[in-house]
C-alpha cells in the first residue's frame, strides 16, 4: 500500500469531503493562495475555487462565528485556526455558541463544524505558538476534540468529523505532518475510539497524537527488559473510549498516561481519575503521569528539547509503576 504524510492525508480528507458534499466550504487564514500555514491546503483553491476555499482577516473570532452560523442553516464549513493557541481569541464563540447552541436549542438545530488547528512543540515555533490545550477544550461540554498520531488516522478521524453533526476541534500535531505510514486511496471513517497500538499483558501505556511513537519506541524498550507493555491511542479526548482503557488497565494492573501537555490539569489527569474511580481494584501500583513540566514551552531548542517529555521518561515512569513506587509523576 502506498505511504502519505500526515499533511498529504490532510489534504486528501478535505478533496474527498469537498467532492462528496457542496455543503463543504473552508474559511481561514492564508489557506487559499497560500494554501494554509502548515501547507494542508495547498491545491483546494485550484480545485474548488474561490467561493468554497475562502481567505480571511486576520480574525479567528470572524472566522469561528461566520462558521457557526453557516453550520446552523445547512452547510458543513471545515475551517483552518493557523494554530491552537489562537483559541484564545475566539474562545467565547467556541466556548458560548458552538458547543452550546444546539443544546439551547432543544436540538432542533445542528452544528456539522470542524475546526481544523495545529498544536504541539518540537519545532521552535516559541511559547505562543507551541502549546497544548486540548484539556481546556476537553473541559467544555457540547465539542467534540480530536488528536490523530498519525496519516491513517488523520484522514479516516477528519472524515469522521466532517460528518458529524456536531461542532468538532480537530488539533493535528505540527511535529507528524511530515512522518508518513500507509494510508488506503479509498474513503473510509475512523471512529471515536481507541486503538491498541501494540499488545502487552504487563503495563498499560496510554497517550495520544504525538507522544504515542515515543511511547511505541519505550515498549520495545521495556520488552528487551522482559517487561510487556500495552499501547493504547486513545485518539478522541471527547468524546473518550473509557472502556477499552479500563479493559487493558484490568488486565495488566498497571497505567502509565503520557501526554505531551503540562501534567497540571492536563488529559491524563482525567484518565488517571476515571481508572482510579472504576478499576482501583485491579491495580497493583498508582497511576503515573508524564508530561511537560508546567512552565511555557521554551523557544531556544536546548530548552524546548528538555521541556518535552521522551520515550526515556516514559521507561522511567513505567519502570517506577512496575517497582510500585508511590511518587506519581514524571
Amino acid at each position: 500500500m502506498r505511504k502519505l504524510s500526515m499533511r498529504q492525508a490532510v489534504n486528501e480528507a478535505l478533496h474527498i469531503a469537498f467532492n462528496s458534499d457542496p455543503a463543504v466550504f473552508s474559511l481561514g487564514e492564508d489557506i487559499a493562495v497560500y494554501g494554509g500555514q502548515l501547507r494542508c491546503s495547498y491545491d483546494l483553491a485550484e480545485n474548488f475555487g474561490e467561493k468554497r476555499i475562502m481567505d480571511t482577516p486576520i480574525s479567528e473570532n470572524a472566522i469561528v462565528g461566520t462558521a457557526i452560523g453557516a453550520s446552523m442553516v445547512g452547510l458543513r464549513p471545515v475551517v483552518e485556526l493557523s494554530y491552537v493557541d489562537f483559541i484564545g481569541v475566539c474562545f467565547d464563540q467556541i466556548m458560548n455558541q458552538a458547543a452550546k447552541l444546539r443544546y439551547m436549542y432543544g436540538g432542533r438545530v445542528s452544528l456539522p463544524l470542524v475546526i481544523r488547528t495545529q498544536g504541539g512543540a518540537g519545532l521552535g515555533n516559541g511559547a505562543q505558538h507551541s502549546q497544548s490545550l486540548e484539556a481546556v477544550l476537553a473541559h467544555i461540554p457540547g465539542i467534540r476534540v480530536v488528536m490523530p498520531s498519525n496519516a491513517y488516522d488523520a484522514k479516516g478521524l477528519l472524515l469522521r468529523a466532517v460528518r458529524d453533526n456536531n461542532p468538532v476541534v480537530f488539533i493535528e500535531h505540527k511535529a507528524l505532518y511530515k512522518k508518513k505510514c500507509e494510508v488506503p486511496e479509498e474513503p473510509y471513517e475512523c471512529e471515536y475510539c481507541c486503538e491498541i497500538k501494540r499488545k502487552g499483558r504487563d503495563i498499560t501505556l496510554i497517550s495520544y497524537s504525538a507522544m504515542v511513537n515515543p511511547c511505541l519506541k519505550a515498549a520495545g524498550e521495556l520488552e528487551k527488559k522482559g517487561v510487556q507493555a500495552e499501547v493504547i491511542d486513545i485518539r478522541s479526548l471527547e468524546p473518550f473510549d473509557a472502556e477499552t482503557v479500563l479493559a487493558s488497565v484490568r488486565r495488566t494492573g498497571r497505567a502509565v498516561v503520557v501526554h505531551e501537555a503540562n501534567v497540571k490539569c492536563g488529559f491524563g489527569a482525567e484518565i488517571a481519575a476515571v481508572i482510579g474511580e472504576e478499576a482501583f481494584g485491579y491495580l497493583k501500583a498508582p497511576v503515573r503521569r508524564v508530561g511537560a513540566p508546567n512552565v511555557p514551552v521554551p523557544f531556544a531548542p536546548v530548552l524546548e528539547s528538555a521541556y518535552l517529555p521522551d520515550w526515556e521518561d516514559i521507561v522511567k515512569a513505567a519502570e517506577a509503576c512496575l517497582r510500585g513506587g508511590t511518587d506519581g509523576t514524571v
